[in-house]
């Protein structure tokens, strides 16, 4: 058995603005493990600036990797705890190696195009016009629930924007969530969320910044928004530390990225530990190529979990890697009749 990655930047087909600046590319690595004849790939999607393994040997433990593949899978995840993006990628390389199809991870109705996965629809930060013009679009696309990026422009016109959408529709026919990435200072976060509460959403993403534990703990005892971990997650490696977050903050929901928290195994460790507590959750992709995304959609499928989950849709980069995962009305499917290409990576 033998192994090697390559890098690859994804670049987005227009600027597209997050809480930690404009994203105009995305790098990320995509790792091949061969044994014989077959071929298995996975996608280590590093996210700089917000990983956990966002660090200068990053490159370097992939390296590490490739010379000691021999080493059984469980090994080898311990010596990547750390390194969470590395992690998934491995757990994809090697669910792509015995696979039949080097693509179909876990088969299932979802894998055979006879089921769907219900995902919200993304709407990114940016002016007031810009924002409107997704919320219709997306809303013209079938979706039924909207997630919005707040923490872009001031808040009052963020407010209008939500408001203007309740007007129009009622909590039965658009959830609507909202993705703050730790933009309210702790001072002012419950009085926020007590007006954004009046419109009925569904919850709120990681209102104030993580790391932050009595503060955040308040805010969940006390806000009448329900309020769902997100960075929070980040940088947690043993069962132990991810004990503490849950029993000490206590959210509702807490938001699972497999290439920021170790992959599969990593989130059905926060899962099992959530359930003990009666926390709920959903899974968000996080800016992965439709390799990452492929992986990320069979593995949520499997859950069987029936919230609206986060997944992207593929349609973000000019040269994404061809797969059939496409977008029909406000659900994830996978199309037999549409073929992956991996010409890109050649």
């Amino acid at each position: 058995m033998k192994a090697h990655y390559k890098k690859y930047l994804l670049n987005f087909k227009q600027a597209s603005g997050t809480s930690r600046g404009v994203l105009h590319t995305k790098e990320t690595f995509f790792l091949f493990i061969e044994d014989k004849d077959q071929t298995g790939i996975g996608e280590c999607a590093i996210f700089r600036g917000l990983s956990a393994d966002d660090i200068p040997n990053y490159e370097k433990k992939l390296q590490w990797l490739c010379t000691n593949i021999q080493l059984s899978l469980a090994e080898l995840l311990l010596e990547l705890i750390e390194f969470p993006s590395i992690q998934f990628g491995l757990e994809q390389a090697f669910l792509s190696l015995k696979s039949g199809d080097k693509f179909e991870l876990f088969p299932s109705n979802f894998t055979n195009g006879k089921a769907q996965i219900n995902i919200n629809g993304l709407v990114w930060m940016g002016t007031e016009l810009f924002m409107k013009k997704q919320i219709e679009e997306k809303l013209k696309a079938g979706f039924t629930t909207i997630k919005l990026k707040i923490g872009a422009i001031d808040f009052k016109t963020e407010y209008k924007l939500l408001q203007s959408i309740r007007k129009d529709f009622s909590e039965k026919e658009i959830t609507l969530r909202v993705d703050a990435n730790g933009g309210f200072s702790p001072n002012e976060a419950l009085d926020k969320l007590k007006y954004l509460a009046d419109l009925e959403l569904h919850s709120i993403e990681q209102p104030i910044k993580p790391k932050q534990w009595q503060e955040m703990a308040k805010l969940c005892e006390l806000s009448p928004l329900d309020i769902a971990l997100d960075e929070e997650l980040i940088g947690v490696f043993t069962a132990k530390d991810k004990q503490q977050v849950l029993e000490n903050i206590k959210p509702q929901y807490i938001i699972l990225k497999p290439s920021l928290i170790g992959g599969i195994q990593g989130s059905n460790e926060w899962i099992a530990l959530a359930k003990k507590q009666q926390i709920d959750w959903w899974i968000t992709s996080a800016l992965e190529s439709n390799i990452g995304l492929n992986a990320i959609a069979q593995y949520t499928y499997s859950l069987k979990t029936s919230l609206p989950q986060g997944l992207g849709t593929g349609s973000l980069f000019t040269n994404n890697i061809d797969s059939p995962l496409r977008v029909d009305n406000g659900n994830l499917l996978y199309d037999k009749n549409l073929k992956w290409n991996l010409n890109n990576l050649k």
